[in-house]
């Protein structure tokens, strides 16, 4: 008599057959194009409770299941003041897709609403910094984040809309507070769309916002500003279904010779320096 599939056993799955072209390929083919993961590297994954680190999550323990590359991941979650039903909350998704977290407090989140300006700016930094030190603490020499393809697109519109400058997400760096730390995204070429169809055909239940800040105020108009983005890219999508890989295609073939300006290392250049060497 065959053996009846347990719930993670079916997810993965899932993540290796239904979903192998939208998720398992990306992923893994992020990590190969831009060398995200070395041999002997011991990986921090960052789970804040989302659907995205979650899937992040999975997707590096099937990954150091049946890579040749030998590394070793840990399952990170910070716990920033959550109420406890949404710790409970991942604590309970964890067990079911077999992923052994390791948990720390902070007082992220009281700390942050205090403050006046830029909670938010102010959280994420802290948030960053706490995971560093406790991933370096734990012997790890890299943290992995889950942002996702549409994370890359949507803040490099913002940046240019609302921040005034033409600036990428990166999909490793090295950290300038923590010597020896890098950050990876593993996801970097995943579609957040096929992140939420692998959630909706496993019917897993993910937290939305656990923010204490936005539980009791609303931004502009209820709306982020990040939100305006995907609702301004999703229009732009019904006439031009390819923008957003336009747009990502675009940061990998950036011609700095047609710019008046540009910023490298910290310091501002312009066109100006270089314009008539050749004549």
């Amino acid at each position: 008599m065959k053996k009846e599939l347990e719930p993670y056993q079916i997810i993965e799955r899932s993540i290796l057959k239904d979903f192998r072209k939208t998720l398992w390929n990306p992923f893994v083919g992020a990590v190969k194009q831009y060398e995200l993961i070395q041999p002997q590297d011991k990986i921090a994954v960052c789970i804040s409770g989302g659907k995205d680190s979650m899937l992040l999550a999975k997707l590096m323990q099937l990954l150091q299941r049946f890579s040749e590359v030998p590394f070793e991941v840990l399952f990170l979650v910070m716990d920033p003041g959550y109420n406890a039903p949404n710790r409970q909350k991942i604590e309970n998704n964890a067990a079911l897709l077999h992923i052994p977290i390791t948990v720390f407090e902070t007082n992220i989140f009281s700390v942050a609403n205090r403050t006046e300006h830029s909670p938010c700016y102010l959280c994420a930094k802290m948030r960053r910094g706490h995971l560093y030190s406790k991933a370096k603490e734990l012997g790890c020499n890299k943290i992995a984040l889950g942002h996702h393809f549409n994370d890359v697109i949507e803040t490099t519109v913002m940046g240019m809309f609302f921040g005034s400058q033409l600036q990428a997400m990166l999909p490793k760096l090295h950290s300038r507070n923590f010597a020896g730390m890098e950050l990876i995204r593993p996801l970097y070429r995943v579609h957040e769309d096929d992140i939420l169809a692998w959630k909706r055909q496993n019917g897993l239940e993910f937290l939305q916002c656990a923010c204490l800040f936005t539980e009791s105020s609303v931004l502009h108009d209820g709306v982020s500003k990040r939100q305006e983005i995907k609702t301004l890219l999703h229009e732009l999508k019904k006439e031009n279904p390819r923008i957003e890989k336009s747009i990502f295609n675009s940061l990998h073939s950036l011609c700095l010779d047609t710019f008046p300006g540009y910023k490298t290392g910290g310091e501002a250049h312009s066109f100006l320096e270089n314009y008539d060497a050749d004549f």
